[in-house]
């Protein structure tokens, strides 16, 4: 035991713990290409497997943000490493891309293996949702930087695409619809409004069911960031789709025009999708405007793939038959900008 290492805070035999405990979850997210055990310096993944001719590779990275404050206050730990994944690995997936591994960073104030255990379980989730290997991670305790009860996580992923079918959004053309795909919430952006209004604005309680939400204000909060991997790489394998886009912070304002071309805008007719209860919630309590919501949240719609006219019916039967809500929302224009219909 190294007590003079102790005496700083950092407990090595947790660690080791902590280690044993996850190593279950990990191996639940092996597939073709990964190689090695968890415990070596570098994780290791075999490309050359896949049998790609020319692959690109795309990485993302990315945490979860202020959501963790919802986490901690309600002691629940077993979804974030989800919306870890999700939020890497859905924006790897914009660009066509499928991801392969994923890596973790945790840092905590004081390691408590079975926290630990729980956070890499929902990493480990994440992966198997997203056939993404978990190759490999750090968990870092560091009492002077976080309090005891606190931790942050963030993670790092890396995709393959044949480079013929690398998307990057040049095939888009104005008259061009955009198929949203469902959000299961607010995912992993906007948790510093969303905190202002429940705690500072209104002092309401996560643990209560309030009018209109399906569940608790906590548990509906924490509901874990979708993962869209799956049905869209099937849909990707039938469809020529011109662009995709990952709704997050900066909603649909900020984000669907990144795949446009210069001299192209959208218009979006707001009904055309469902809608989650939380968001009125949000805009009720918060008296926030109800345009000024589209540029923050993603108010319902995960992600949009922008589609030709004639593959429409093809696009929305085959997500229907794979089990996700999906609905034209609106269409590229020949006007630089983001209109957006409200009710």
């Amino acid at each position: 035991m190294a007590k003079s290492y102790e005496d700083a805070g950092v407990r090595l035999e947790a660690g080791y713990e902590s280690v044993r405990l996850i190593k279950k979850h990990i191996a639940a997210t092996n597939r073709p290409g990964m190689m090695g055990n968890i415990g070596s310096f570098g994780g290791m993944f075999d490309l050359a497997s896949l049998n790609y001719k020319e692959p690109i590779l795309v990485s993302g990275t990315d945490g979860v943000g202020t959501k963790l404050k919802i986490a901690f206050m309600m002691d629940k730990h077993d979804t974030i490493g989800q919306d870890a994944v999700a939020m890497c690995v859905n924006d790897v997936l914009a660009q066509g891309a499928a991801p392969l591994f994923f890596l973790d960073y945790i840092a905590v104030g004081k390691n408590e293996p079975s926290k630990i255990e729980a956070i890499v379980k929902g990493v480990a989730d994440g992966c198997v949702m997203s056939n993404c290997a978990l190759i490999g991670g750090e968990t870092a305790e560091m009492p002077d930087m976080y309090d005891i009860d606190e931790y942050d996580i963030a993670g790092f992923t890396v995709g393959a695409v044949e480079k013929s079918k690398l998307i990057d959004g040049t095939k888009v053309k104005v008259g061009d619809l955009l198929i949203g795909l469902a959000s299961s919430g607010v995912h992993s952006n906007g948790f510093s409004l969303v905190r202002k209004i429940v705690f500072k604005d209104n002092q309401l309680d996560l643990n209560k069911q309030y009018e209109g939400l399906p569940d608790t204000l906590g548990n509906v909060l924490l509901t874990p960031t979708r993962i869209y991997v799956k049905p869209v790489l099937e849909v990707l394998n039938k469809v020529d789709i011109h662009a995709i886009c990952h709704v997050t912070g900066g909603g649909f304002d900020e984000n669907i025009p990144r795949v446009l071309q210069p001299g192209q805008g959208i218009y979006v007719e707001e009904g055309t999708w469902d809608m989650p209860a939380i968001f009125p919630f949000l805009e009720k309590y918060g008296k926030v405007d109800h345009r000024e919501m589209f540029n923050i949240f993603n108010m319902g719609v995960g992600m949009v793939l922008v589609v030709d006219p004639k593959d429409k019916d093809q696009v929305l039967e085959m997500f229907a038959a794979l089990g996700e809500k999906a609905s034209v929302i609106g269409h590229v224009t020949d006007k630089e900008g983001v209109e957006i219909k409200t009710k």
